[in-house]
Order: structure tokens, then sequence, then C-alpha cells
């Protein structure tokens, strides 16, 4: 019998899907980010090559969502849907600092505007033999940098290093709930050729049942597939590339698949989105 992925549970989710994140929705993920990495171990093996990605949370118009590009045809997977991200270089300090600058180069957003909630996992390897490291982090507009919060030890850059004050703030609680700034996606600079476009993929996607599909992570562990096609400007590299998932064909659709479906499907199971 055919193995299916975790049952979509909206009602049992730790942060809302509809209302815009707060500082007390990021602290919720915060916390249970820490606590994964705890639990799962995370250690990286030298002789491997690796690469970091950033999961970018943000509001849109008040939509809480996930910030995604589509890769250009410079890239290996172009027309595929992916998050910033890239291959570790020698100078980077760390695997956080990798996702950081590759988010700079590939989306123009720079690293004080972001602040760090943590890495998940396991890292999975890549179809091009690279161990993936995911980090998840939330976006500020420029000019409207996140304000101090303290962070635990588990993350693997502080917030120092991120240019940012971690001293620890008080916050009244009609602070803690007030909605965090939008991003404008027309404000942001896409590295073209190397990113084709990027678009908001909003929270209530992942439990819209009639965008969902099932699909296999490297013809095995179950897991939920994204249709997006609706939420991707028209008239890119997407519409002419092989976009389908793994030996299932998706009927012209742009899907949200593969390592970047794969960890988002795993991101929402430790959110409990999906049970």
């Amino acid at each position: 019998m055919t193995a299916t992925p975790t049952s979509v549970a909206p009602s049992s989710s730790i942060i809302s899907l509809t209302a815009p994140f707060t500082r007390a929705s990021l602290a919720k993920i915060r916390d249970t980010l820490a606590a994964a990495v705890n639990q799962d171990g995370i250690t990286p093996d030298p002789t491997e090559p690796h690469a970091a990605v950033l999961v970018p949370l943000c509001n849109v118009n008040n939509t809480p969502g996930v910030l995604l590009e589509v890769r250009g045809q410079l890239r290996t997977h172009a027309g595929e849907v992916s998050f910033p991200g890239g291959r570790v270089d020698k100078t980077d300090a760390s695997f956080l600092a990798t996702a950081l600058r590759e988010t700079h180069e590939e989306v123009g957003i720079l690293p004080s505007q972001i602040e760090l909630m943590g890495q998940f996992g396991p890292a999975e390897l890549s179809l091009n033999g690279l161990r993936v490291w995911p980090f998840v982090g939330f976006i500020y507009p420029r000019g409207n940098p996140p304000c101090p919060s303290s962070h635990g030890s588990d993350t693997e850059v502080g917030q120092t290093e991120l240019g940012l004050d971690i001293k620890n703030t008080h916050h009244s609680q009609d602070a803690f709930d007030t909605p965090l700034p939008s991003i404008s996606l027309a404000s942001l600079t896409i590295s073209q050729p190397e990113v084709a476009t990027i678009f908001h993929l909003p929270l209530t996607a992942f439990v819209a049942h009639g965008r969902l599909k099932t699909h296999h992570f490297r013809g095995g562990r179950p897991y939920w597939a994204i249709d997006v096609s609706d939420l991707v400007p028209p008239g890119g590299a997407w519409e002419s590339s092989d976009t389908r998932g793994e030996s299932d064909n998706n009927g012209g659709r742009l899907e949200v698949w593969g390592l970047t479906g794969w960890y988002l499907s795993l991101l929402m199971k430790m959110l409990k989105v999906y049970q």
C-alpha cells in the first residue's frame, strides 16, 4: 500500500495561518526550532560538500507566508521553485553565513533585514550531492530592522554577527501581538537571469487541499507538494522547463516539490500544521 503524507490539521497549528506574523508567533517558532535542533543533534560531516538555504518567513500585505524564488536558466533545475541559498564558499564563516550571503545576492535582502529563528533538519542531500542545511528567518523591510531580541545559544551565528543588538528588551503585550511590518516584493532586487522571479506563498496554501499532491522524497518518504501555478507571474522560464515531481507528471502545473517541498513539509509538521 502506498504511504501517504501526514494529515493536514490547520486547527492544531501553533501559529495562525491567516493573521500576520507577530513577535509572539516568532517566539513560538524560535522555541520549536530550538527544541528540535537540541533533540536532533545536527552535526555536519566535514568530508561532504555542503550548501545552505534560508526559509524566509515574511508578511506581504499583512498575510503570513514564505518568500520563494523560481530558478533562472543559468542554474541547475531551471524553472523549479527553491529557497534562496547555495553552495558553501571557503570564505563563508559558517553555514548560516552562506545562507545570508546567497539571500542577499539572489533577492537583495540584507542580513540586517533578517531576524534569525533557528535551523532544523536533518540536513538532506541534494540531487547534486550537497548536504543542504536549512535556516529559518523572518524578513523585515529595509529601513525597518528587527527589534532587539535575545536568542538561545543553539543558533549557529548570534545576532551580533547579523549586525543586530541581542540585549534583552522588555516588550509590552500589545507590542508582542502587533503585526510585524510587511515587505513589498516589488522592492526586492532579484539577480536575473540566475533567479527568474520571486513570489509569496501564503501559509493558507499549505492547507488548501486543491493545491496539495502526494510526492515521495527520494522515492520513499511521503510529503505534500504544493501547486503554486497561480501565485507566480506568467511568462517565465518555468513555463518551458521540466518542473515535474519525482517520476510524477504534474500536468503542466508549477509545484513546490523535491528538497524544497520536503523541507517545507517538515517545517509545517514541526509547527503542527501537519500531523
